[in-house]
């Protein structure tokens, strides 16, 4: 468990007792979480990632200046399906808020989980976020592969970012750095990094094995500068304001619903165009069909986060079967029915389309200046 004191945040307790935790106890505990009374929060801790649950009592102590605050996490190999423990974590948490020191369910959980890892040693956790670092947890113990999440948290990203969903795919698509800031509570915020990850899938063989992985940071704070510095492809969140400042670790900032960049080669990629309009409008309106199906259907089978993910799959594989077939041609140039084909416009679309053959390179394609995208 991690615990603030009058020194600051500390490491309270973990298990295995011999990890390298140093700095994670500024990531279970995000920095302005004494504001708000609960909260969750993931991370990335080395090779690993958090889960981490706090909470915030108030207490009749001078030393400990009226309030007690902890937080109890765990870390993982895999992100994915950390929120399964979520609700064990609450729990924990008030657990050590109301009688710090007591353990044993947080080594009981430990041991459990700890006869899944394999034997090298090497996936062993490293504390996870906030107050109890407890459970080593492994993708390996977990046989399904598919990307899980908590219900509800696709359709939150929609309809709080609405058509600027697009112009955050487009920017995910392009392996862009995206720095997304917002002040406590964090926990809907990781998600929102999450939901960003999945705009980006491609499941066509062979597609983007030459750049950067487009891999969550999920929250970062002042410590985690040296390391964003040498990132190529990132989407992360933070609630310290000075970030903003920190030009040259982002390309896009993300400000509640305000995307902006001071990229010069960026900024048109803020506009939507209007085949972005038009598969928003599509996206929406198979929304309000599933949502209507399993209301008068009792359709528990197709999720709505499900229909997401497939959504922009689907626009993705789009977009590289026809830059392959294109590519394969004699004459491998991009004319404006390729460019449709792909579900993307021929005009408003230039910039997007020349730094997406610059990222994925190919260098053989040709734009046509007038047929394709004058």
């Amino acid at each position: 468990p991690l615990k603030e004191e009058v020194t600051g945040n500390m490491l309270e307790w973990c298990l295995p007792g011999d990890m390298n935790l140093e700095g994670v106890e500024f990531k279970a505990m995000a920095s302005g979480s004494h504001r708000v009374s609960s909260d969750f929060i993931y991370f990335r801790k080395g090779g690993y990632f958090g889960l981490a649950c706090f909470a915030n009592m108030a207490v009749d102590s001078v030393v400990e200046r009226g309030a007690r605050m902890k937080s109890v996490g765990i870390l993982s190999t895999s992100y994915t399906l950390l929120y399964r423990y979520m609700s064990f974590l609450e729990h924990q948490v008030r657990l050590q808020l109301k009688t710090p020191g007591q353990y044993s369910p947080l080594e009981a959980f430990f041991e459990d989980k700890r006869s899944v890892l394999p034997p090298d040693g090497e996936s062993v956790v490293t504390a996870c976020p906030g107050s109890a670092w407890g459970a080593a947890l492994n993708h390996c113990m977990h046989p399904e592969m598919k990307i899980t999440h908590p219900a509800g948290c696709m359709s939150q990203f929609i309809q709080f970012f609405g058509e600027q969903i697009m112009v955050l795919w487009k920017l995910a698509l392009l392996r862009r750095r995206i720095l997304i800031f917002s002040p406590p509570p964090v926990g809907v915020v990781c998600y929102r990094v999450y939901c960003c990850c999945c705009l980006a899938n491609v499941s066509i063989p062979g597609v983007g094995v030459a750049v950067p992985e487009f891999r969550p940071f999920f929250y970062v704070n002042v410590a985690d500068i040296d390391t964003l510095d040498t990132e190529l492809s990132y989407v992360a969140c933070t609630t310290e304001k000075i970030f903003e400042e920190k030009r040259d670790l982002y390309d896009v900032y993300v400000d509640n619903q305000n995307v902006r960049t001071t990229r010069e080669s960026l900024k048109p990629l803020l506009r939507l165009s209007a085949a972005d309009r038009e598969k928003y409008r599509k996206l929406t309106e198979q929304r309000q069909m599933l949502l209507y199906s399993q209301e008068e259907n009792g359709d528990c089978v197709s999720s709505e986060e499900d229909h997401f993910i497939l959504f922009f799959l689907e626009q993705n594989n789009r977009i590289f079967q026809t830059l392959s077939e294109v590519a394969g041609r004699p004459e491998p140039i991009l004319t404006q029915e390729s460019v449709r084909a792909m579900g993307l416009d021929p005009h408003g679309d230039r910039l997007f389309l020349l730094h997406l053959l610059e990222t994925y390179g190919y260098d053989s394609l040709l734009v046509t200046e007038h047929p394709c995208c004058s």
